[in-house]
C-alpha cells in the first residue's frame, strides 16, 4: 500500500462537517478514507463520479417529518438574517413563468 504523505484541506460548513462525520461514524469510515475513495473515483471515471444537479422541489408527502422540519427551519434562518422575500415579489415571479 503507498504511503499517504499528501494532505488535503477544505473548508466547509461546520453543521455539514458534523452531520457527515456522524453517518461516517455510524459506518466505521474516516473522512480520509472517503476523500481517498473520491479521488481513485475520479480518476476511474475522469470526472465527478455521481450528477451534479440541481434536483427538482420535492412534494410534501414525498418526505418525512424530519426533512420538512428542516426545510422550514432552513426558511426560518434565512428570514431571520434578512435573506427573505417579499410574497408579492415571489407571486409576481411565478405569475411570469406561467
Amino acid at each position: 500500500m503507498a504511503v499517504k504523505t499528501a494532505n488535503v484541506s477544505v473548508r466547509v460548513e461546520p453543521t455539514i462537517k458534523e452531520e457527515a462525520e456522524r453517518v461516517l461514524d455510524r459506518l466505521g469510515i474516516s473522512s480520509s478514507t472517503v476523500i481517498n475513495m473520491l479521488y481513485r473515483q475520479i480518476i476511474m471515471m475522469q470526472g465527478i463520479p455521481f450528477q451534479a444537479i440541481i434536483p427538482g422541489p420535492i412534494a410534501r408527502d414525498e418526505m418525512d417529518e424530519d426533512a420538512f422540519d428542516a426545510i422550514m427551519q432552513r426558511g426560518l434562518d434565512e428570514v431571520k438574517v434578512g435573506k427573505g422575500r417579499p410574497a408579492a415579489d415571489v407571486i409576481a415571479d411565478l405569475r411570469k413563468g406561467l
